[in-house]
């Protein structure tokens, strides 16, 4: 995936319909926790179960798709207009999680990092 292609072409979009003005980063975060919003709808009363099956249903999987590009899209535009370089901060954060989440100690649990102990 090239992130800084699709980011030239929402900048092209939004330009091209002078939406500059709306996109904020408080509009921007505010729109992506919509589009999370929208995404868990999807999902809200099925069981853990029909959740792994859900793309088995044509409309439901063309539902998640288009959710899970908005919230892309929108993250995207967050990083931009902030001048965050998405991977960057990806890695950043991978590297900072593996140190707090040591293969040796989290594997096979999701607790929390504070709640790790060298005897597990």
């Amino acid at each position: 995936m090239n992130l800084e292609a699709i980011q030239e072409r929402l900048r092209v979009f939004v330009k091209e319909r002078d939406w500059e003005k709306f996109h904020t980063p408080k509009n921007l975060v505010m729109a992506l926790s919509g589009e999370v919003g929208e995404l868990l709808e999807l999902f809200q009363w099925l069981t853990p179960e029909e959740s792994i099956t859900v793309l088995n249903d044509q409309k439901k999987a063309e539902q998640v798709r288009h959710e899970l590009a908005d919230i892309l899209v929108y993250l995207l535009r967050i990083s931009d207009v902030l001048g965050i370089p998405l991977e960057n901060a990806v890695i950043e954060k991978m590297n900072l999680n593996e140190k707090k989440y040591p293969a040796h100690l989290a594997k096979g649990t999701a607790k929390k990092y504070s709640e790790l102990t060298k005897e597990e």
